[in-house]
């Protein structure tokens, strides 16, 4: 998916929603990621560790011709993400809620900043846009954002490859609740293991153009 520029008229999607995603399809099919939705930190307080992934992901995924959808923000992670696409050529669109679009939040320079009327609109919107999520290391907003995406697959509503990189160990602990989560009976492993997840960006994209769903497991989650 190529995006227009600014205030291009563009046909409105009519994609149906509720029905899951495998409904008719042959098992076994990988499709390709050419839009990947980023979900990221916007402080400003962490490790240069991050800044430096996150730059790095989002030219790694430039480079490799895909765009990029975001919170289209200019801080933290979201605004080296998308300098680090936009500085390789790559093209970047932002996702806001209109309290964000500022000049001190809002990146100033992106591909299409797409501006929703709240933060649930914000979410839907940056789902439809994609092919496939990543999470970089972030605060509450990511994290429901990370298994809000999780949950609609484990449900049949999307079949995308969803990826973490792991930067620092950040996501360690959370990976270690899942496998808890799995041991005790609440997740099924095909859906954990359906995760991809590396340190390394390029590795990562990998595991998810391979990315196969488990259709089987989303029907006996769904029986019950």
């Amino acid at each position: 998916m190529f995006f227009d520029a600014p205030g291009a008229s563009r046909p409105r999607s009519r994609k149906r929603h509720g029905a899951p995603a495998f409904a008719g399809q042959p098992s076994g099919i990988l499709a390709p990621v050419q839009t990947v939705c980023v979900f990221c930190g916007s402080s400003d307080a962490v490790h240069d560790e991050y800044f430096a992934a996150a730059h790095q992901l989002g030219e790694t995924l430039a480079r490799g011709g895909k765009a990029i959808v975001y919170g289209g923000g200019r801080t933290g992670l979201m605004g080296a993400l998308a300098d680090g696409a936009l500085e390789a050529g790559g093209q970047v669109v932002g996702v806001i809620i209109p309290s964000m679009n500022t000049s001190a939040l809002a990146h100033p320079a992106l591909t299409r900043m797409d501006v929703c009327m709240n933060m649930h609109h914000r979410k839907a919107r940056m789902h439809e846009l994609a092919d496939g999520y990543i999470a970089l290391p972030g605060g509450f907003g990511t994290f429901d954002e990370l298994f809000e995406t999780i949950t609609w697959a484990q449900t049949g509503e999307h079949e995308k490859a969803v990826g973490i990189l792991n930067v620092r160990g950040y996501f360690g602990p959370l990976l270690v609740a899942l496998d808890h989560a799995v041991a005790e009976g609440f997740v099924f492993e095909e859906h954990r293991n359906a995760i991809c997840c590396d340190s390394d960006p390029a590795r990562l994209l990998m595991a998810m153009e391979q990315h196969q769903h488990p259709r089987e497991a989303v029907r006996r989650w769904l029986r019950g």
